[in-house]
């Protein structure tokens, strides 16, 4: 990534590391920025803070408008998150506006999703750490559904549990438009990409 004239965007895929968090509704972001990086053809690889592992390149299609991206998930808990980012911000010079936040909603329906910029954290400690590392809340989201725990099911029991077998059908198509969103969003930005995806 040795262009410095195109700006970067640095994306980050909100989970918890390790097998045991792979398939919890938590874990959304990293199932989409996973999507991301097959399509960028390249594999996660560590980056030299040792923090976080990383995918770096352009995004969309092929040739040199292609927006420069990187790819970011954070070898820490989600309530550790803000450093690793603010870390690798510095280290791309990427500002907080073309930081883009892939994380799982609980106000938004299962398969539907909402894309914005700016925000509280709603009681999302991956946002929360987000938010208090960079000192800002003026990043984007892709807030993927989940929807609300059934019944009197606890919150953090809930997100901390895998997909129903109904949900697991439907899961890869909202990872791909998860995708879809966040290529749309840096290759066209914000307004066009809620006409889009805001459903």
């Amino acid at each position: 990534m040795t262009d410095s004239t195109t700006p970067v965007w640095l994306v980050v895929g909100l989970g918890n590391p390790g097998p045991s968090y792979a398939g919890h509704r938590h874990n959304i972001g990293y199932l989409v920025v996973d999507e991301l990086a097959t399509r960028m053809g390249s594999p996660f690889r560590a980056h030299k803070s040792g923090r976080a592992d990383v995918v770096e390149g352009r995004l969309g299609a092929p040739g040199a408008d292609a927006p420069r991206v990187v790819l970011m998930k954070a070898r820490c808990y989600m309530n550790e998150l803000g450093g690793p980012v603010k870390q690798l911000a510095g280290f791309y010079k990427v500002p907080s506006e073309r930081v883009v936040a892939i994380h799982d909603e609980l106000d938004i329906p299962f398969d539907t999703m909402r894309v914005k910029l700016g925000g509280g954290d709603n009681g999302h400690n991956g946002l929360r750490s987000m938010r208090s590392s960079l000192g800002t809340g003026d990043f984007h989201r892709v807030r993927v559904g989940i929807g609300r725990p059934p019944g009197r099911q606890d919150v953090a029991d809930f997100v901390l549990s895998n997909y129903s077998s109904a949900e697991k059908k439907i899961l890869p198509f909202q990872v791909d438009t998860a995708a879809d969103a966040v290529e749309v969003l840096i290759a066209e930005g914000l307004e066009r990409t809620q006409q889009k995806f805001n459903s």
